[in-house]
C-alpha cells in the first residue's frame, strides 16, 4: 500500500475509483437493457465488443499524441467527451427512445473515449511513483478496477431493478466529472518532447516492438489468454438471465463475485511474487481461470457460481497485474506510451474481438457450449506459456535513458537531412572474432529499436580482423533522438559489450545522401551514363 501515501498517486486513484464504478454500472445497465431483446446473446456480446473494438483504430494514434503532448489534458479531454457520451445515453433512455441500436453507438463512443485516454493514463503511472513502487501501484491499480468491478455491478443491478438503467448511466457520466477534477488538480510540468509526425511516430513504436523479444512475449501471453478468457464476460448476462434465470440483481451479484475475487486475488499477490516467478504465476492464474469458465457452464447455484467466480476473478486480476507489471518495467519512457497503446490492441482489442466471435458462436450453439468451447481453447493455451515463457530478465533490465558522449559531427546537418547511414569500424584479434560477432548481433536489437531501419555487419577480406557495422535512420533528426533520447543503460550496456571486444577508439563514419544524387537505382544508371557520355 506505499503508493497510496503518496498523495498525487491516491488523489488520482480515488478519482479513478469513482469513474471505474460509474463504468461498471454503466456496463451492467447496458447489457441488461437488452437481455430481452431478439438475439440477446449476440447483442449484450456486442455492448462489451462495442466498448473495447475502439483500441484497434485508436489506441496507437493516442499513444503517440501521449508520448508528444501533454498527457494531463489529453486525459482530461478524453473524460470530457465520455461525460458527454455517457449523459446522452442517459437522457436517451430517461425519454425511452434508446434501442440496440443507440445503446451500441453510445457503448462504442464511450469506448472511443477510453482508448484514446488509455496510454496516456498508463504511461503517467511510472511518473508518478518511484520504480520500485511500480510492482505494488500495477497491483494497486488493478485492484482499483477490480474493487470497482465488486461494488458497481451489485449496486447497478439494485438500482436498474428498483429505476431502471436512465439514472445508472447519468451516475456514469457523473463520475468522469471527479477524474477531470483530480488532474485540474495536478500542477505536472509537461516534458519537452520531440514534434514528429503522427506517422512516422506510430512507425517507430512499432519498429520498438518489433525489435523488443520481451515485449513481444509478453503480447503473446496476452493474446493467448485473453481471446478465450473474453467469453465469460461476454455471456455472463445471458447465461445470468436465460440459464440461472436470475434479475438484475442476480447478474450484479455475479459480476461481483468476479470483482471480488479479482480484489482478494490482489491482496495475495505481493506474497505470491515472493514465492513463484511471473511464468508460474501466469500458468497457475490461467488454470484458476479456465476451470472457473468450466464450473459456471456446469453449475446452477447461485451460491456455488458465486464462489467460483471468486476463484476466476482471482486469476483474472493475476494474469493482468503480472503482465502489465512487466510491461511497464519493460518500456523505456520515450515509447512507453506507444508501446503501452500496442499492448492494449492485444489486450482489450482482443477481449474486443474475442466478445464479438463468442457472441456470434452463442448465438448459434448456445451460451453454455460457447463457455465450455472457449475453456478448452484457454487451457490449451496454457502449453504456449509452457513453450514461450517471459524471458528470465523482463522487467529487470536498466530502461534509464542513457548519457551518451556529445556528437558533433552533424551539427550543421538539418533535422530532414536523411536518410542516414552510420559506418563503425572495429579491429577486433583473431580469437575474439566469434565473441565479437555476437556481442554486435546482439546490438543489431538495439540499433532497430530506437530508430535503425536497417542493420549489417561486415567483415573485410584483405583484413579478417576488421568489422565494419552499419545501420541506417530515415533522418538525421532521428539519429539524434535515437543518442539523446532512446539510448537505455542496457543499450548502453550492450554497446560496451561489443566495444570491450575491439580495439579502442573505433572509427565512426555519419554519411548522409547528397541532395543532388538521384535517391533510386534508375538515378544511379543516369549518372553512369553522364559520366560515360551516353546522356541525352
Amino acid at each position: 500500500m506505499a503508493p497510496l501515501a503518496i498523495r498525487l498517486f491516491r488523489l488520482l486513484w480515488l478519482a479513478q475509483l469513482a469513474s471505474n464504478v460509474g463504468s461498471w454500472m454503466q456496463s451492467v445497465g447496458a447489457q441488461w437493457l437488452l437481455v430481452d431483446v431478439r438475439h440477446a446473446a449476440l447483442l449484450t456480446a456486442l455492448v462489451s465488443a462495442a466498448s473495447l473494438l475502439p483500441v484497434f483504430v485508436l489506441s496507437l494514434p493516442a499513444g503517440v499524441l501521449a508520448d508528444s503532448f501533454d498527457r494531463r489534458w489529453l486525459l482530461m479531454a478524453a473524460n470530457g467527451f465520455m461525460t458527454l457520451a455517457a449523459g446522452l445515453l442517459a437522457l436517451l433512455t430517461w425519454l425511452g427512445v434508446a434501442g440496440p441500436v443507440e445503446v451500441l453507438i453510445l457503448t462504442f463512443a464511450l469506448g472511443c473515449g477510453s482508448a484514446v485516454g488509455q496510454p496516456a493514463w498508463q504511461a503517467i503511472q511510472p511518473d508518478l511513483v518511484p520504480r520500485a513502487l511500480i510492482p505494488s501501484a500495477s497491483a494497486i491499480t488493478s485492484a482499483n478496477i477490480n474493487i470497482a468491478r465488486a461494488v458497481g455491478p451489485a449496486l447497478a443491478g439494485w438500482l436498474v431493478a428498483i429505476s431502471g438503467p436512465a439514472l445508472v448511466f447519468a451516475i456514469n457520466a457523473i463520475s468522469f466529472l471527479s477524474v477531470i477534477g483530480a488532474l485540474a488538480l495536478w500542477h505536472n510540468r509537461p516534458r519537452s518532447r520531440g514534434a514528429t509526425g503522427m506517422g512516422p511516430a506510430i512507425v517507430s513504436g512499432l519498429r520498438y516492438v518489433r525489435n523488443a523479444p520481451g515485449v513481444r512475449r509478453i503480447a503473446l501471453h496476452a493474446a493467448v489468454f485473453v481471446i478465450p478468457a473474453s467469453a465469460l464476460w461476454a455471456l455472463l448476462a445471458v447465461i445470468a438471465h436465460g440459464v440461472m434465470r436470475q434479475q438484475s440483481s442476480g447478474y450484479g451479484l455475479m459480476l461481483g463475485g468476479l470483482g471480488l475475487g479479482a480484489v482478494l486475488g490482489a491482496l495475495v499477490l505481493p506474497w505470491l511474487r515472493g514465492r513463484l516467478s511471473n511464468n508460474e504465476l501466469l500458468l497457475g492464474a490461467s488454470l484458476l481461470y479456465g476451470l472457473g469458465m468450466v464450473a459456471v457452464g456446469f453449475l446452477r447455484s447461485l451460491a456455488a457460481v458465486l464462489g467460483t467466480l471468486l476463484v476466476a476473478g482471482a486469476g483474472w486480476v493475476i494474469v493482468l497485474s503480472v503482465l502489465n507489471t512487466a510491461m511497464m518495467l519493460t518500456l523505456p519512457a520515450w515509447v512507453r506510451a506507444r508501446s503501452l497503446a500496442i499492448y492494449s490492441v492485444v489486450f482489450m482489442g482482443g477481449q474486443g474481438a474475442g466478445s464479438m466471435v463468442w457472441g456470434f458462436v452463442a448465438g448459434a450453439v448456445g451460451p453454455v457450449t460457447t463457455l465450455l468451447v472457449a475453456s478448452g481453447l484457454l487451457v490449451a493455451g496454457l502449453a504456449a506459456m509452457a513453450i514461450w515463457p517471459l524471458y528470465r530478465l523482463t522487467g529487470d533490465l536498466d530502461r534509464s535513458i542513457a548519457k551518451m558522449p556529445e556528437d558533433t559531427s552533424g551539427d550543421a546537418a538539418p533535422a530532414s537531412a536523411g536518410p542516414v547511414l552510420i559506418q563503425i569500424g572495429y579491429q577486433v584479434s583473431q580469437d575474439q572474432a566469434e565473441a565479437f560477432e555476437q556481442a554486435a548481433r546482439a546490438l543489431a536489437l538495439s540499433r532497430r529499436r530506437t530508430g535503425a531501419t536497417s542493420w549489417d555487419l561486415w567483415q573485410d577480406l584483405a583484413d579478417r580482423g576488421r568489422f565494419v557495422e552499419q545501420y541506417t535512420l530515415p533522418t538525421w533528426g532521428e539519429h539524434m533522438a535515437q543518442r539523446e533520447e532512446r539510448i537505455t543503460g542496457y543499450d548502453r550496456d550492450l554497446e560496451r559489450r561489443a566495444a570491450a571486444l575491439a580495439a579502442p577508439n573505433p572509427q565512426v563514419h555519419h554519411l548522409i545522401r547528397p541532395e543532388h544524387m538521384p535517391p533510386t537505382d534508375r538515378g544511379i544508371a543516369v549518372a553512369d551514363r553522364q559520366n560515360r557520355g551516353e546522356s541525352k
